[in-house]
């Protein structure tokens, strides 16, 4: 029975997902919601109206944590997580940093203002850029570069759902139309291209740059459409 995934290909925690499917050579299906729209499919698959959610023969998970780890205990090669206690803890520690931290400033802060906002039809947060590029970005960046301390992976000296879901959230920076500084952030430049360059984040992007594009002709256009 295949799975289901649902969710927009832009989140970052579904293209996290994505790419942890793929990873583990799983098939899946991917039917778009739009998590700006609390439609009542949407509830349906998760209650709080966000997503990701995932279905297959044993039911319905949401969370992207959540559905991770239930991809890894349930199909466990090739792993994403970790042997060792403290390097699993530490994937754990990553994960939860990227999607409770990098996310208020790639996603939130810079996609969603530069590309979300003004395709719903309203003005981005122009002030709140300036302010993460300049402040909020280059905290989270100086603390990961030392964590790397030039090592390609942030745990278990491979690729792990640390680096995904760290990448994860990069990849919508790079859509917001910044990038992670090589020059200053050498080792987490390498990290996030790493992944980018996967066959399993590469098939994802090569979509979704089609969508960011249809995104920023419409702005350009000044026409509203009902999320992304």
């Amino acid at each position: 029975m295949s799975a289901t995934l649902f969710g927009a290909p832009l989140s970052p925690f579904v293209r996290k997902i994505r790419i942890a499917l793929a990873e583990k050579n799983l098939d899946y299906s991917l039917v778009p919601l739009d998590p700006n729209e609390k439609t009542p499919e949407l509830l349906a698959v998760n209650p709080l109206g966000r997503v990701p959610a995932y279905r297959d023969d044993r039911g319905t998970l949401a969370d992207s944590a959540v559905i991770a780890q239930y991809l890894e205990r349930r199909y466990p090669e090739p792993s994403l997580y970790a042997a060792d206690d403290h390097e699993f803890a530490r994937v754990l520690w990553f994960e939860k940093y990227a999607d409770y931290e990098l996310s208020g400033c790639c996603t939130f802060g810079v996609f969603r203002q530069r590309l979300i906002m003004p395709l719903l039809g309203q003005a981005g947060d122009s002030t709140l850029v300036d302010s993460v590029l300049a402040e909020c970005l280059p905290r989270h960046f100086d603390y990961l570069e030392a964590e790397l301390d030039g090592r390609p992976h942030l745990a278990a000296d491979r690729l792990t759902m640390a680096d995904i879901a760290v990448a994860s959230q990069c990849c919508n920076l790079i859509h917001g139309g910044e990038s992670v500084d090589a020059a200053r952030w050498p080792a987490l430049a390498e990290l996030v291209e790493g992944v980018r360059s996967r066959p399993s984040c590469a098939a994802c992007l090569e979509q979704e740059v089609g969508v960011v594009e249809r995104i920023r002709a419409r702005i350009a256009r000044g026409t509203r459409v009902s999320g992304a």
